[in-house]
């Protein structure tokens, strides 16, 4: 078992049953997946730069990214519905809590002058969304292989159904909010 689950079924849960009146250990929130994306851009032609996008996804998160289909055409942007736009990863159970707790302890520590994660990136559904301007600060890509550098997205989905409950959640888990917000 991973240290941050250990710690939310010792620590986290106990404390949400009490603050937010949980009857049932099951009422309470907890963590439901991690999706890791990356959005090719005006790259999406280019077979190169889809092949690093892809390797990087897979050295970060442990599995192997799947593309991500355009939803609905937007001709400004040149982009037709089912365009591949992007790849992502979703992740679950074992590999999510070992990828979380690598972001928290090692991940978000590297970014430069980074001051915290912003209360408003938890949305109202209680699901925490921020990025990354490039994968430097991820320590399993290395300079060497980075030759177009780009950016990744990241979203915690939680099972909480609004934004107190969810930022109580992700916060007691230890994820770097700013204080002075």
């Amino acid at each position: 078992m991973s240290a941050l689950k250990e710690l939310y079924n010792t620590a986290v849960l106990p404390k949400l049953k009490q603050e937010l009146g949980c009857d049932n250990v099951h009422a309470c929130p907890k963590l439901e997946k991690v999706v890791v994306h990356v959005g090719f851009g005006k790259h999406a032609k280019d077979g190169e730069y889809v092949k690093n996008v892809k390797k990087t996804l897979r050295n970060i998160t442990g599995q192997e990214p799947v593309d991500a289909p355009a939803k609905k055409s937007i001709s400004n942007f040149k982009v037709r519905e089912g365009n591949i736009i992007g790849a992502k990863v979703t992740l679950r159970g074992k590999l999510m809590y070992d990828f979380v707790e690598r972001m928290i302890n090692v991940t978000l520590p590297r970014v430069p002058d980074f001051r915290g994660l912003k209360v408003k990136n938890v949305d109202a559904d209680g699901n925490l969304n921020f990025g990354f301007k490039d994968q430097i600060a991820f320590p399993e890509s290395s300079p060497e292989d980075i030759h177009n550098p780009h950016g990744v997205q990241v979203t915690v989905k939680t099972t909480a159904e609004n934004h107190k409950d969810g930022f109580m959640l992700l916060d007691t888990l230890g994820f770097p909010f700013s204080k002075n917000e």
